[in-house]
């Protein structure tokens, strides 16, 4: 069931004739700012964002994490992993509510770095959303080493900050539907559905989850 929400006017207008700004604040279970949420903005009606979703990003292996923890990209875009601490480590892709330790998916052993060479890095190419958008990632070796490749289908998809908040531009006037993906929340949330205008908008969603903070 969907969430019926208005989205309130402040500010002025974003420049569009027919488009608004949103910033979607996401909050943890606790009321706590969630960071490395990703917010997936639906729009009912057409429009193009100034800022298309990237097509390359970079993703480092590094003190045993994957930096950024959570990366957002567009459908096809290609993804480059180095490792650069001195162990092997290897980049597996993993699907939501598989299995722990499931070898669904590609993987890869990357090679630490020494004194005299850098650490193996590989790239791979994204080519669809999947089910959730998303592709979890993972190390055999190293089990608590956990990221998030999220491919989104939809041009207005942004993660939040350290603040939890997303900010979305150039959405399209009229209704639309926010759903917020966390790889901690493995039940999806039912979505927000909004009124977007020609001015800024802020929204609040609230997640049932609160992981435990990186350190």
């Amino acid at each position: 069931m969907l969430v019926v929400a208005t989205v309130l006017l402040s500010a002025a207008c974003s420049g569009l004739a027919f488009a608004g700004n949103l910033e979607v604040l996401v909050l943890d279970r606790d009321g706590k700012p969630m960071p490395d949420a990703v917010v997936i903005v639906q729009p009912s009606g057409k429009g193009t964002r100034k800022t298309p979703l990237p097509l390359s990003a970079e993703v480092n292996q590094e003190k045993l994490q994957f930096v950024p923890n959570v990366t957002v990209v567009g459908v096809g875009a290609k993804v480059r992993f180095t490792n650069s601490d001195p162990w092997n480590h290897h980049v597996r892709f993993g699907v939501p509510g598989a299995a722990l330790g499931s070898t669904e998916g590609q993987s890869v052993l990357l090679e630490g770095k020494t004194d005299s060479k850098p650490g193996g890095s590989a790239m791979f190419t994204l080519s669809t959303p999947g089910p959730t958008g998303a592709a979890l990632l993972g190390c055999f070796i190293h089990s608590r080493m956990q990221g998030t490749i999220y491919v989104a289908d939809s041009p207005w998809t942004v993660k939040t900050g350290a603040d939890g908040v997303a900010v979305l531009e150039d959405v399209p006037e009229g209704t639309a539907t926010v759903r917020v993906w966390h790889a901690a929340q493995l039940v999806e949330k039912a979505p927000l559905q909004l009124v977007v205008q020609t001015a800024v908008g802020k929204a609040t969603f609230q997640l049932d989850v609160a992981p435990r903070r990186r350190g």
